[in-house]
C-alpha cells in the first residue's frame, strides 16, 4: 500500500508543469503556444528570458528529485525507488492536470538521477555541458546525455532495477526528442540562445 502511494504521488508531482505555472505567475506567454511549444526550460529560455528559464529548470528537477529522496528516507526497496522516480519521470510527460500535454522531461529524468546515485547525475551533466560547449544543442546534448544514463548507472555499480528502469525513460526522451531529431539531421534545430 505504501509503496503505491508514493508512486502514485510521485505521478502527481511530476505533473505540476514548472513551465506553465513559471510563466503564468510571471505574465509571460503559455510555453505551449510560444517557440517550440514545450513545456520546458529550453523553450522558455527562447522567450521568457534567463530568470523564468532557470525557475523552471529548478522546478522541473526538484519534482525528480523530491519523490525520490522522499521514497529512499521511507527505506523502500530499489525496485520502488525505481518506479518512483519513473513515474515523476511519466508526470512530467503526460501531466494529468495540464490535459496531458507535458515538456520532453530531460530535467526531471536528471532530477530522478539525481535522487537514485548523484554520481551518475555528475556524468550525466558533465556529458551534457560537454556536448552544448561543443556543438549549442539542448537537444543533441540532452539525446547523447540521455543514451549514455543505463551505462553510466552499470558501470558504476548501481542497482539493476536502476538500469532497467533507465531504457525505457531514455526511449521516452528519445521519443519525445524525434521532432529535434530531424531538425538536426536536417540542420534547422535552434542553438542554445537563440531566439525562434
Amino acid at each position: 500500500m505504501l509503496s503505491s502511494i508514493i508512486i502514485i504521488a510521485a505521478y502527481l508531482m511530476g505533473s505540476v508543469s514548472s513551465a506553465i505555472i513559471v510563466c503564468k505567475l510571471m505574465g509571460l506567454p503559455d510555453p505551449r503556444t510560444q517557440g517550440s511549444r514545450n513545456p520546458g526550460a529550453t523553450n522558455v529560455l527562447r522567450f521568457g528570458g534567463k530568470k523564468a528559464a532557470i525557475i523552471t529548470l529548478l522546478g522541473d528537477t526538484l519534482k525528480g528529485v523530491i519523490p525520490v529522496v522522499i521514497a529512499s528516507a521511507l527505506d523502500v526497496s530499489p525496485a520502488v525507488l525505481a518506479a518512483t522516480g519513473f513515474a515523476a519521470f511519466l508526470g512530467h510527460l503526460y501531466p494529468i492536470f495540464f490535459r496531458f500535454e507535458g515538456g520532453k522531461g530531460v530535467a526531471t529524468a536528471f532530477g530522478v538521477l539525481i535522487g537514485l546515485s548523484w554520481p551518475v547525475s555528475l556524468a550525466v551533466l558533465g556529458t551534457w555541458l560537454l556536448m552544448a560547449y561543443v556543438f549549442r544543442y539542448s537537444s543533441l546534448s540532452a539525446l547523447t546525455a540521455t543514451t549514455l544514463t543505463p551505462v553510466y548507472l552499470w558501470l558504476l555499480n548501481n542497482p539493476q532495477e536502476y538500469v532497467t528502469m533507465a531504457i525505457p525513460l531514455c526511449l521516452l526522451l528519445i521519443w519525445r526528442h524525434r521532432s529535434n531529431i530531424k531538425n538536426l539531421l536536417n540542420g534547422t534545430e535552434g542553438k542554445i540562445g537563440q531566439k525562434k
